[in-house]
């Protein structure tokens, strides 16, 4: 079998770590044959005290922390890439917590050759106990939400974009080069973009499965979809070609508000247009969300769903749109 490196970028992550190696831990893939390097970006809380408590129970499965003292993923990959030794390099974030044979399928769609970067789908959940967390869950894999990014929601293996996460021989970063460090977020997109450049194939199947916890609340949500709006810009003034109608449609949607309103200032006649833009635009939400409820069994989504996914929609569009203009993230 092929020897497995699993890297994790990670910071302040107490809550989730010792979910994750216990995953790692139980993989199907020989542990002989995997080992785990986490660049911590210097956790505050005690993350790195979880990990060594978790080493002294479970030496059979190789751990090592290294310091990411950029405090970036990016960083963190690259260091970890580069403290590793595995043939195989497979990513992981600190939040997550793969199926049981992860390591086992994305290694043999690998030597299957059906693509030089392959991933599968999240099964978001919720990162608390509450309604609002319930309903980010629930538009971080919903189409509205998120397009047709097949990760959060395809039921087919394909050839795709960009996967989350994602598993690729060492020899390939050793090729193209590994992450970059001037982007803070869309890193693994760009990475990927590489990959499609030079000629090879991004695999989707989604029987390769993880489970991803959303943000809690609306604040973090928001903060998390304008970094991704920001860097996206970023990554597209590389790739242009890469830019997907789900990654237009947000800024266009926020302009187009923005239109609207400063024409009602010169005309009040427009702001009848802008409510019936919003009026359209909400509807189309609350009927995605009485369907997501019913199927849910949660009534707290029709409120939650259609909150959630606009506050994804205007952050991203927001922070696409300030980074265009050329002005510095905040």
């Amino acid at each position: 079998m092929p020897t497995v490196s699993v890297i994790i970028p990670c910071y302040n992550e107490e809550k989730r770590i010792h979910a994750l190696l216990d995953a790692l831990f139980k993989q199907t893939y020989p542990l002989n044959d995997l080992d785990v390097t986490i660049a911590d970006g210097h956790s505050s809380d005690r993350t790195r005290e979880v990990i060594a408590r978790f080493e002294r129970e479970h030496p059979a499965l190789r751990v090592q922390v290294i310091d990411n003292d950029s405090r970036t993923i990016p960083a963190g990959l690259n260091r970890a890439i580069a403290a590793s030794q595995g043939e195989i390099i497979l990513r992981l974030d600190g939040h997550s917590r793969p199926a049981a044979d992860y390591v086992e399928k994305s290694v043999l769609a690998l030597q299957a050759g059906l693509g030089a970067n392959v991933g599968g789908v999240w099964k978001i959940l919720p990162g608390a106990q509450t309604w609002v967390a319930r309903a980010i869950a629930a538009a971080a894999s919903h189409p509205l939400g998120v397009g047709d990014a097949l990760y959060r929601h395809g039921k087919q293996a394909a050839v795709v974009d960009t996967v989350p996460f994602g598993a690729w021989k060492r020899s390939l970063t050793e090729e193209i080069g590994g992450f970059d460090e001037s982007l803070l977020s869309n890193e693994d997109y760009e990475f990927n973009a590489r990959i499609r450049q030079s000629g090879r194939k991004i695999w989707f199947d989604p029987a390769i499965e993880s489970e991803y916890f959303a943000r809690a609340n609306l604040k973090e949500l928001a903060r998390q979809y304008w970094r991704y709006g920001f860097w996206k810009w970023k990554m597209l003034r590389r790739y242009p070609a890469t830019l997907r109608w789900r990654q237009a449609l947000p800024p266009l949607f926020v302009l187009s508000l923005a239109g609207w309103a400063g024409l009602g200032l010169v005309a009040p006649l427009f702001w009848g247009a802008l409510g019936g833009q919003v009026l359209v635009y909400l509807g189309l939400l609350s009927l995605a969300a009485l369907k997501t409820a019913r199927q849910r069994q949660d009534a707290w989504l029709v409120l939650g769903l259609p909150l959630a996914i606009a506050v994804m929609h205007l952050a991203w569009g927001s922070g696409f749109l300030w980074s265009s203009l050329g002005f510095k993230k905040v």
